[in-house]
């Protein structure tokens, strides 16, 4: 197995994964986008919202305000020593007391300075002169699979192109139209610069009797956080519950007869 970075900025890692299998890969992307945890509120107390919006609208929009996540503070609910009972290892309380004007996600106080919202900027919601807005927010961990404010950003991956030349390939055409993106000797074509490259170059190479076909066992992958954790994070909580469930999968067999 052979791993290059492409891209690794603003909350976007690329990479290119060699010697890997389809189903290998798409259990990586299902794993990001579903079991990585982070936390989202869960549960909202109203104590006065003269808003234009009702509580259940406003409660929703609380949910998806993506919080900063620090997975070794955190229990999930279920997994935790309080048994579901909900305890400062698996539960976050925030407060926001807001009086006219635009409320922001910055306006919630938490009771960890860790846990905070990624974007404070994020407009809650609107209040003319004497509306008031009070309410205690309880956030959890929790996984995708349950509902899409737990995710954690996106996660997509594609088979490495390779290019197969046929006798009436027009190579040089192709070396013309795309001479910064390809590098081409006798029938061999080099991609210069995977970050560039895209469909829209295959197509020329298509037009000109070159077919492009995706790898099966060489990819590229494409991870997008929402900021509640970093890429490098949701690869490697991915990658640890990954190795849990083949664990887990391998005790069982071995209790087989």
């Amino acid at each position: 197995m052979k791993i290059e970075v492409l891209n690794n900025k603003d909350n976007k890692l690329s990479f290119v994964i060699e010697g890997i299998n389809p189903a290998l890969a798409n259990t990586l992307r299902r794993l990001i986008l579903t079991e990585v945890p982070v936390l989202a509120i869960e549960e909202v107390e109203f104590e006065k919202n003269n808003s234009g919006l009702y509580d259940e609208i406003l409660a929703h929009r609380l949910g998806l305000v993506p919080l900063k996540t620090d997975l070794k503070s955190y229990n999930i609910k279920s997994e935790c020593k309080c048994k579901g009972k909900g305890c400062a290892l698996c539960e976050l309380k925030l407060t926001l007391n807001a009086e006219g004007g635009t409320v922001y996600a910055s306006q919630l106080k938490s009771t960890d300075p860790k846990a905070i919202p990624v974007y404070p900027e994020m407009i809650l919601v609107e209040l003319i002169k004497k509306q008031k807005l009070e309410l205690e927010a309880t956030a959890i961990l929790g996984q995708g699979k349950t509902h899409m404010k737990f995710s954690p950003g996106l996660a997509y991956y594609r088979g490495y192109p390779e290019f197969v030349v046929k006798d009436n390939s027009n190579l040089k055409r192709i070396q013309e139209e795309l001479k910064d993106i390809i590098t081409i000797k006798g029938n061999n074509i080099h991609i210069n610069d995977l970050k560039k490259w895209n469909e829209r170059y295959e197509e020329v190479l298509e037009i000109n009797n070159v077919q492009v076909k995706n790898s099966d066992k060489n990819f590229i992958f494409n991870i997008e956080s929402w900021g509640q954790l970093s890429c490098k994070e949701m690869l490697m909580k991915a990658l640890d519950l990954f190795n849990e469930k083949l664990d887990d999968f391998e005790s069982k067999i071995k209790k087989l007869k």
